[in-house]
């Protein structure tokens, strides 16, 4: 994710990202542009239409189409970074479900208990393998060191690892009760951030295998481009050669629009736009550290 200074407006017009818009449309601005010079060409030079032509009231329907094709794009921005803040929250409880945790085994675990560092270790691990699960990245059991090789050896790399360390969680806090070393009670004290490493890995599921309708992102790609493609018939009566720089930065504002749309929607990617999914799992793994 890129950390900027949003009060600095005077900067971000010079600024160029990798995911930048400007940079991602460019070729295709230069084929709208050309496309224009094309359509002004023929109708003022070649064909050379006088503005009482039909052609000229083409506009009206730009007119009345744009206030459409306004809702639709500002319908799916909101839908894209709805999705987005959710993945954000959903994230923001794995953190503190994660210190809580951590806080409630400080105080019931005595100093030198060798389960402080079985927790210790696989806290932060179920965020490095949620992280690498919703990326589709494997996750090294080397990792897993401080885990007995017995244990290891049942776990299965092409299987829903998140799920296979929640439940070596669950397995040690049941181990302890049956050891005597919490109570029923403290279990149940425990239980409930045992049972939110899941509750959060399937909501992030949910957003990650359920995208944005097909048809519905189809129809919008479509509509901007038939809405582009027409521009320059009728307005270049009035704007001439003019028409040529005004189409494409039309092009580039409603494209831009869906190409953000596109990348936020998705907010467990390695996009710079993207959630910063490796800090958080750094910054869980920080904190447990200092906890227990």
């Amino acid at each position: 994710m890129i950390a900027h200074d949003p009060k600095a407006w005077f900067v971000w017009p010079s600024h160029f990202h990798r995911s930048d818009t400007v940079r991602r449309l460019f070729p295709w601005i230069l084929v709208v542009c050309a496309y224009s010079w094309l359509i002004a060409w023929l109708e003022m030079e070649v064909w050379q239409l006088s503005e009482n032509n039909h052609l000229r009231n083409i506009t009206v329907m730009h007119t009345l189409l744009g206030f459409v094709i306004s809702f639709l794009l500002v319908f799916r921005t909101n839908t894209a970074y709805e999705r987005w803040w959710e993945g954000r929250k959903l994230w923001g409880a794995l953190v503190n479900n994660s210190r809580n945790l951590a806080m409630k085994l400080a105080a019931i675990l005595p100093a030198d208990d060798p389960d402080r560092k079985f927790f210790r270790k696989t806290i932060p691990m179920y965020a490095l393998t949620l992280k690498n699960h919703l990326r589709s990245e494997e996750t090294r059991m080397e990792l897993f060191d401080d885990i007995p090789e017995a244990v290891q050896q049942k776990m299965d790399r092409e299987k829903h690892l998140p799920n296979q360390v929640a439940t070596l969680m669950i397995r040690k806090a049941n181990h302890m009760l049956e050891s005597k070393k919490i109570s029923g009670e403290q279990l149940l004290f425990l239980n409930a951030e045992l049972q939110s490493f899941t509750d959060i890995c399937g909501a992030c599921e949910r957003i990650k295998n359920t995208p944005i309708p097909y048809s519905y992102s189809v129809f919008i790609k479509k509509f901007v481009l038939i809405y582009v493609v027409t521009l320059p018939f009728g307005f270049v009566f009035n704007l001439g050669y003019w028409v040529i720089p005004i189409v494409g930065f039309i092009f580039f504002v409603l494209a831009s629009l869906e190409l953000i749309a596109e990348e936020i929607e998705e907010p467990f990617g390695a996009d710079e736009n993207d959630l910063p999914l490796g800090k958080m799992v750094r910054s869980i793994e920080m904190h447990i550290d200092e906890l227990i």
